[in-house]
């Protein structure tokens, strides 16, 4: 139950390997954050998740995704930061544009420091061969520790080969990633822009700083996204984020799923003996079957849909109210009438783009120290006053989105907090100020954009919570903390997918291997 795209993964596979599956979803519309919809006349949003990178490839090929529709949209360059400041003679501001292009990379770092340029393919190269050792650990189950301790000679020696990829990329990555990135990036770099705009990708939805720790890794887990063979791209789906659900679910359906809508579930059934035989809807409709996956928050799970009286292991319980689910993290969604014009990217026409108009566009991101401040003010539960903003436009790529002429933008920005100061809950009138700073913000870099405007959505965490059943509005099932992930995701014991009543599993996010779009277990 819980039709997110992990949850339509397990069904796909669970469905072709010939178990019978039926997939129920409490919204009008499948995929959980994974969604398009038409929140605006016209304009159709990637509502909740914006961009695809963390599909694994053999999921894509498994599933036959392609045939059943999934058209993505690769972004080349991909990352694009303009300056804050005044142009020096009579020259735009400066920016910071990232492709794909090793050269032109260079040339764009070497604005800002030639050192840097000359460091920049080096700690590409670094990356790299972290995230390719470590990317094994994403298609294989937590080492099975019971097997290790308790198990035969040959449980014991399967389970100790699925620890070699950690082994492989050596103490020194492990003990680097684990330390907060400032420290990371600081040995690397000296240009503050470029720092700044690779620490977008280690605090991107977490509620943490460049100088946290342990704030690399997930720096890490996005750089070993792949699209189209190339490792750390991002894309657009055709259609939006729904397109990702909607082939998945064609897939799934194609060998015989069945999958509905609207149908919310409030109870999973469990028997006398413990074991969990089906679920019950929220008009009372009761479902037997042999097996019942959750790709709901473990949160969500076990403290809210499976009976209390048969959880008779409060440590777990107690266990699962401490897991982290804050998140920092506002989706703004924006109709334009007309593309944003950077003062340090002019447009050639109100038409046409430019190669940074397809780029994640990230605003505020001069320095590092921008991003702390933002992430103090949260902490102390006041929306940022200068936020780390991401702006996505993928109308430029994907014209079936918006009308001729006109564009949607996704914002994410952070840093928010789920109360605000003294505990008090978010308003709308709250919602309307903190996107007006959001905009005002954008019109700094890009006169006239509010102008543009003429529609928009403001989700703060309480509303991605209620929306999409995201527990605390985290966009990832729970923290990517190192001390969340693998054999501790969400908890030591249930890393295994299976849950303490027989029969009962979880597949969502909350699940290794995080926050990626796969199959869990």
């Amino acid at each position: 139950y819980f039709a997110g795209h992990n949850g339509l993964i397990a069904a796909a596979y669970l469905q072709k390997a010939g178990l019978e599956t039926v997939v129920l979803e409490r919204r009008h519309v499948l995929g959980g954050a994974a969604v398009s919809e038409e929140i605006i006349p016209g304009f159709r949003f990637s509502r909740a998740s914006y961009l695809l990178s963390l599909l694994r490839p053999h999921i894509y090929k498994d599933l036959q995704l392609q045939k059943h529709g999934l058209k993505v949209y690769m972004r080349d360059p991909h990352a694009f930061t303009p300056m804050l400041e005044e142009g020096v003679g009579g020259r735009p501001p400066r920016s910071l544009l990232l492709g794909s292009d090793s050269e032109k990379n260079m040339q764009e770092i070497g604005k800002f420091s030639e050192k840097d340029a000359r460091a920049y393919p080096v700690f590409q190269s670094h990356l790299e061969k972290i995230a390719r050792a470590i990317s094994p650990l994403l298609d294989a189950p937590p080492v099975d520790v019971a097997a290790i301790n308790e198990g035969s000679l040959r449980r014991r020696v399967a389970a100790l080969k699925t620890l070699r990829p950690l082994l492989q990329c050596g103490m020194d990555a492990q003990v680097q990633y684990g330390i907060h990135l400032t420290a990371v990036l600081n040995c690397w770099f000296e240009s503050e822009p470029l720092k700044a705009t690779l620490a977008t990708d280690a605090v991107i939805g977490a509620m943490v700083s460049p100088r946290s720790p342990g704030s690399g890794y997930v720096l890490l887990h996005h750089v070993m996204g792949e699209l189209e063979k190339e490792r750390g791209a991002w894309g657009y789906v055709e259609g939006g984020m729904g397109g990702v659900s909607d082939s998945i679910a064609s897939s799934a359906r194609a060998h015989g799923a069945s999958i509905f809508t609207e149908k919310e579930v409030t109870q999973v059934l469990v028997n006398q003996d413990g074991c969990a035989t089906g679920i019950v809807l929220k008009d009372g409709f009761e479902i037997h079957s042999k097996v019942v996956l959750s790709n709901a928050t473990p949160h969500v799970t076990f403290g809210q849909l499976t009976p209390q009286v048969l959880l008779s292991y409060s440590v777990l319980l107690n266990c699962i109210s401490q897991i982290d689910y804050t998140s920092p993290v506002t989706k703004i969604n924006v109709a334009v009438d007309r593309l944003p014009n950077f003062l340090a990217a002019p447009n050639r026409s109100d038409s046409l783009p430019g190669p940074h108009h397809q780029c994640s566009i990230h605003i505020n991101c001069e320095s590092v120290d921008v991003l702390e401040k933002a992430y103090q003010e949260c902490k102390h539960g006041r929306p940022s006053t200068r936020p780390m903003v991401e702006v996505c436009i993928p109308s430029v790529l994907d014209p079936t989105l918006a009308p001729s002429g006109c564009h949607v933008i996704s914002i994410f920005s952070q840093f928010t907090p789920y109360w605000l100061e003294g505990g008090r809950a978010w308003t709308e009138n709250d919602k309307e100020k903190y996107a007006d700073s959001v905009f005002n913000w954008i019109e700094c870099y890009a006169p006239g954009f509010r102008s543009t405007i003429v529609g928009k959505e403001v989700l703060a965490p309480p509303d991605l919570e209620r929306i999409f059943g995201l527990t605390g509005g985290n966009i990832f099932h729970g923290a990517m903390s190192l001390d969340q992930l693998y054999l501790a995701r969400p908890l030591p014991s249930v890393s295994s997918y299976r849950s303490p009543v027989k029969g009962l599993y979880l597949c969502g996010s909350g699940c290794h291997p995080g926050l990626s779009l796969n199959l869990n277990g």
